[in-house]
């Protein structure tokens, strides 16, 4: 059953150089007890496409589009609305857990007032609870700990408090932004287990935003890899590992250090930049980085389905695809692509 279902998103800042396009129309849906990832470089989008769903956008933000959550559409609901939805069937989790807890505020204070608010408990009931989740998330002497400031903390263990704040009222999504971004290789493979182990015994649904190949192929169902604000290829995680059609997506692949590759071997680097958002290029958004451009690729490139949920935005075929017809083609074009309709015509700029 699908719990969230996001279309025609487009996210854009304005700043005093011109008009930012950070999002382009992207269209996905997120199954109950699913995990998706969404991977792609810095700048590509991938933060500020949950901030919109959140209601979290900077000031000189704006966002259209739709995000239903269980048929209520995120973006249109006020901010008391939002508020009485957030922390408690939609949880965040964000790259930086010392910006996000208050320095001022122990642990047990900003643990509880969440679900005091929510669940309206009493204080001590909330602390139990509290202790509960540090428990669960591995937190030593979570009695005594959570007594303390934000501060007396290390990194590892301060994302951990802030996992354990987004499951305190045990949320229908989670979103993950960057969990294990500031951490060092061993902490990043534990807080990616834990993520993982606590999905299986939730249920819940994650949207894992990463740079992290390896958690991806962890703990992920589903992936979308975007580019330059749009997506460019979306399929089941072992489909993007095992038979990735994207250039794109080859070559964030190529570029992970592997155990099984020569020592003398060259790492693999996509060469140049990702494009400028505000002079964003036409036609394919890639093709400047492209080792396989071709003549057409300053054309915008045709959207590839198959029956089995994959797409691929680009010229070269995707195996086992067909093109999507444009939209306004159809009577009644589909407005996203998911496992309940995998066959469904791509809708905008960024479908998935």
């Amino acid at each position: 059953m699908t719990l969230l279902e996001v279309s025609g998103l487009e996210v854009h800042f304005d700043t005093p150089e011109g008009v930012v396009k950070a999002v382009n129309g992207i269209d996905f849906a997120v199954q109950e007890g699913e995990t998706l990832a969404i991977v792609g470089e810095s700048g590509a989008g991938k933060s500020q496409l949950v901030m919109a769903i959140m209601g979290l956008l900077a000031e000189n933000g704006g966002a259209s589009g739709k995000a239903e959550f269980r048929g209520r559409d995120l973006m249109q609901m006020t901010p008391k609305e939002l508020n009485s939805v957030r922390g408690r069937n939609i949880a965040m989790i964000f790259q930086d857990p010392m910006t996000s807890l208050n320095p001022y505020l122990t642990i047990e204070k900003q643990m509880t007032e969440v679900v005091m608010h929510h669940q309206g408990l009493r204080r001590e009931e909330a602390r139990g609870h509290a202790v509960e989740m540090l428990r669960a998330v591995r937190i030593p002497d979570p009695e005594e700990r959570i007594r303390q400031y934000p501060h007396e903390y290390s990194g590892g263990m301060r994302q951990r408090v802030m996992i354990a704040m987004g499951l305190l009222c045990q949320p229908d999504l989670l979103i993950a932004d960057e969990p294990s971004t500031a951490l060092d290789v061993t902490i990043q493979s534990q807080i990616t287990q834990l993520v993982g182990e606590l999905r299986e015994k939730t249920n819940m649904s994650i949207i894992l935003i990463t740079h992290d190949l390896a958690a991806v192929a962890e703990i992920c169902d589903r992936v979308i890899v975007m580019y330059a604000g749009v997506a460019v290829e979306c399929g089941s995680a072992e489909d993007i590992f095992y038979r990735p059609q994207h250039p794109y997506t080859r070559g964030l692949l190529a570029s992970v250090p592997r155990l099984d590759r020569v020592l003398d071997d060259d790492l693999h680097a996509i060469p140049g930049n990702p494009p400028n958002l505000l002079e964003l290029p036409s036609g394919c958004r890639f093709r400047d980085r492209c080792s396989e451009v071709m003549d057409k690729c300053v054309k915008k490139p045709p959207v590839w389905v198959s029956d089995g949920g994959r797409m691929s935005r680009c010229f070269l075929p995707m195996e086992g695809g067909k093109v999507a017809p444009e939209p306004g083609s159809q009577k009644e074009p589909s407005n996203h692509l998911d496992e309940a309709n995998p066959a469904s015509p791509a809708d905008g700029e960024g479908a998935v």
